[in-house]
C-alpha cells in the first residue's frame, strides 16, 4: 500500500502545527503536509517557527516554494535535521505573489528547472524529494505538456507526483478564482498513471466524499483531500478503517473535543494564545444539533484569556442546563 494513498493538502495560512495535530486525532494514517514554506523564510527567517512539529503529526511532510537549487538543497538538509518524512516541491501555487518569486505554477515553463532543484536535493538527504503541480498553465489545454512535464522531473529522480487536475491561470484569476474555474480533468491524471505506471501518482483537485476517493484509488495511487478535509473534519475519522483497514483514533467526536481541549490547555501553558489553535477545529459538530451554538461559543473574543478546559466544562454545563430546561 502506497504511503500517499490517503493524504491532506498543504494549505497556506491553514495546516500549521495546531491543524495537524488536531487532525491526527480523527486519522493516523493519512499523510500531512505543512503550509508552503519558502526557502527564504528558512534560510533567513525563524526557523524553529516554520518546522518545529510534534511526533504525533508523523508522518508529516514539508512543502517547499523556491527554485534555486542550492537553497533547495539546503533546505531540504533542515527537514532532514527536523525529522520529516518527505520533502515536496510547489509548482502547482498561481499567486501573483508567489510568482514573483518565481517559484510555484509558473515553474511548469521551467522543467529544466525543477529538475535541477529535484536532483539538488535528492544529493542532498535521503528523503523522498515529491513534486506537487498542475496539468497546464494558462491557456495550454494540452495533455502531452503534463506529459512531458512529468517525464523530465522523473528523469531527474522525482518518484511522487501530486498532481491537482487543473490548469493554473497565472494571469487573470485570483488564487481562490484557480481552484474553481478552471475545469477539472482528473482523466488526465489517470492517464498519467498509465504512461508512468512506475511511478506514484497522487490526484487532487475537487474530490470531496469517500466514494469519489475510492474510485480515483482504483486509477491512481494515492488521493489528496484540500478544503474539504479541512471544513469537515469529521470525514477523516473514518479514514483509516475504510482506506487503510486499521481502526482510527477517534472513537467518538466527544473524544476528540477533549483530547483537543487537552492539546489547547497546553498551548496556553506555554505562553502561546490558543484561539490562533482552535480555529482549525470548528467543524468538528457540523452537521450535529448544537454545532452553530458550539462554533459561536468557542470564537468568542471575550473568552480569548480564559482556560479552554475551563471553558470547555462552562459551555457543557450550560449545554445540560439549556437541555433540562427544554424538557
Amino acid at each position: 500500500m502506497s504511503p500517499w494513498r490517503l493524504s491532506v493538502a498543504p494549505m497556506l495560512d491553514w495546516t500549521d502545527r495546531h491543524c495537524r495535530h488536531f487532525h491526527r486525532l480523527l486519522t493516523r494514517r493519512t499523510r500531512l503536509y505543512t503550509e508552503m514554506v519558502t526557502t527564504g523564510a528558512l534560510l533567513h527567517g525563524d526557523q524553529s517557527r516554520h518546522l518545529d512539529f510534534g511526533e504525533i503529526e508523523h508522518p508529516v511532510a514539508l512543502q517547499l516554494g523556491g527554485s534555486e537549487p542550492a537553497d533547495l538543497a539546503a533546505c531540504a538538509r533542515l527537514a532532514a535535521k527536523w525529522g520529516y518524512d518527505e520533502v515536496n516541491l510547489n509548482c502547482g501555487c498561481p499567486s501573483e505573489r508567489v510568482q514573483r518569486g518565481a517559484f510555484g505554477a509558473c515553474l511548469m515553463a521551467e522543467p529544466a528547472t525543477v529538475a535541477d532543484g529535484v536532483r539538488a536535493m535528492r544529493d542532498a538527504v535521503d528523503l523522498p524529494i515529491t513534486v506537487k503541480h498542475r496539468i497546464g498553465i494558462d491557456r495550454i489545454e494540452s495533455y502531452d505538456f503534463v506529459r512531458d512535464f512529468v517525464g523530465q522531473i522523473a528523469e531527474a529522480g522525482c518518484e511522487v507526483f501530486i498532481v491537482h487536475a487543473r490548469n493554473a491561470w497565472l494571469k487573470g484569476l485570483s488564487p481562490k478564482e484557480n481552484r474553481e474555474i478552471p475545469p477539472l480533468r482528473h482523466e488526465w491524471v489517470w492517464q498519467l498513471k498509465r504512461d508512468f505506471p512506475a511511478l506514484t501518482i497522487v490526484i487532487n483537485g475537487g474530490i470531496r466524499d469517500d466514494d469519489e476517493i475510492a474510485r480515483h484509488l482504483a486509477h491512481v495511487d494515492g488521493v489528496m483531500v484540500g478544503r474539504q478535509a479541512y471544513h469537515e473534519p469529521w470525514q477523516m475519522a473514518g479514514w483509516d478503517a475504510r482506506f487503510f483497514g486499521e481502526p482510527g483514533p477517534a472513537a467518538s467526536r466527544e473524544a476528540v473535543e477533549s483530547a483537543w481541549i487537552e492539546y489547547l490547555d497546553g498551548v496556553q501553558t506555554g505562553g502561546r494564545p490558543w484561539p490562533t489553535a482552535m480555529r482549525h477545529a470548528l467543524g468538528l459538530w457540523n452537521g450535529q444539533r448544537g454545532a452553530r451554538v458550539w462554533r459561536q461559543f468557542w470564537s468568542d473574543h471575550r473568552h480569548r484569556e480564559a482556560r479552554p478546559s475551563e471553558l470547555a466544562r462552562r459551555f457543557h454545563d450550560l449545554a445540560r442546563q439549556a437541555g433540562s430546561a427544554s424538557n
